[in-house]
């Protein structure tokens, strides 16, 4: 692929994803930690959609590389609030591999990830959360209606989280 190939698309991959309401993650230099207690006593606790516990994203255990692939590069294009997003599977009996850490919105994908989800969690943390279900990874890997469905989820996730302060 030549340069100015190469060009073209990475300006057409930003101009779909303004028109979706996505901001692309881009990695920067890691800022310098602060060294005097002064340092620590100013910085501010990280609020809104980039505050840890913002989002946990429930896949069904049986998801294909070329799945969690698609995934993978559509949480790292919405931010990092969802690529940095807790993951937890269920697996074959229907059970979340692991308990889900409580969070103000739970990234659904497939029923069966929902109802697994329901007999696991708290009903107050439930109340309080929002959660979005959306088609499972197969079907939006192969459908074009399923990745529709989960570019408005995530933008709807965002705004939600958006909208809160820590």
């Amino acid at each position: 692929m030549n340069v100015a190939a190469s060009h073209v698309d990475a300006v057409h991959r930003a101009r779909v994803l303004r028109a979706l309401g996505m901001v692309p993650w881009v990695r920067r230099a890691a800022p310098t930690p602060p060294t005097t207690q002064e340092d620590i006593m100013v910085a501010s606790p990280v609020r809104g959609d980039d505050a840890p516990g913002a989002c946990v994203v429930i896949l069904p255990g049986s998801c294909a590389t070329r799945e969690l692939d698609l995934l993978g590069r559509t949480f790292g294009a919405c931010g990092a609030w969802l690529a940095r997003a807790a993951r937890v599977r269920v697996n074959a009996a229907g059970e979340l591999a692991e308990t889900p850490p409580a969070a103000r919105a739970y990234l659904v994908f497939g029923e069966a990830q929902a109802h697994a989800l329901g007999r696991s969690l708290p009903a107050e943390v439930m109340q309080r959360a929002q959660i979005v279900l959306v088609d499972e990874p197969s079907q939006v890997l192969s459908q074009a209606a399923s990745k529709r469905r989960l570019w408005t989820a995530v933008r709807t996730l965002h705004r939600a989280l958006a909208g809160v302060t820590g």
